[in-house]
């Protein structure tokens, strides 16, 4: 298999809500709006990846998606997007396996989890040997 792109899609019970948080609370750029005027899908930039939020779910069918992104710094962002109105699940601390955590939702109940990678984790070490 060739990928040459992917997103993650993303179906709201509120899509006006839900995609009013991506862009003005987490504030994600718009990569793209595309549909009917009065209910677009809207593509945001997630680092390296895309979130496409459009259509819609049941109000009964509860999101099981969970975000991860990667950020510098957790507990700024957690601030900032706490002042924001975000509704934060978890602080930050540090895990088991390293990784400093926070958990937040968006309107429609989907978890994210802010992740900070510290300079000392095997994540950003090059453990490969030297080049021969």
């Amino acid at each position: 298999m060739d990928v040459l792109s992917s997103r993650v899609l993303l179906r709201p019970v509120d899509l006006a809500a839900t995609q009013r948080f991506y862009r003005e609370v987490l504030q994600l750029a718009v990569a793209r709006e595309f549909g009917p005027a009065e209910q677009p899908g809207m593509v945001f930039f997630l680092g390296n990846g895309q979130l496409e939020v459009s259509g819609r779910r049941a109000p009964s069918t509860p999101s099981t998606l969970v975000l991860w992104m990667q950020v510098r710094d957790v507990r700024a962002e957690l601030e900032q997007l706490s002042a924001r109105g975000a509704k934060v699940l978890r602080e930050a601390c540090q895990e088991d396996w390293g990784l400093v955590e926070a958990w937040i939702e968006d309107p429609d109940g989907t978890r994210i989890v802010l992740v900070q990678v510290p300079a000392d984790h095997p994540l950003r070490r090059d453990v490969r040997g030297p080049r021969k």
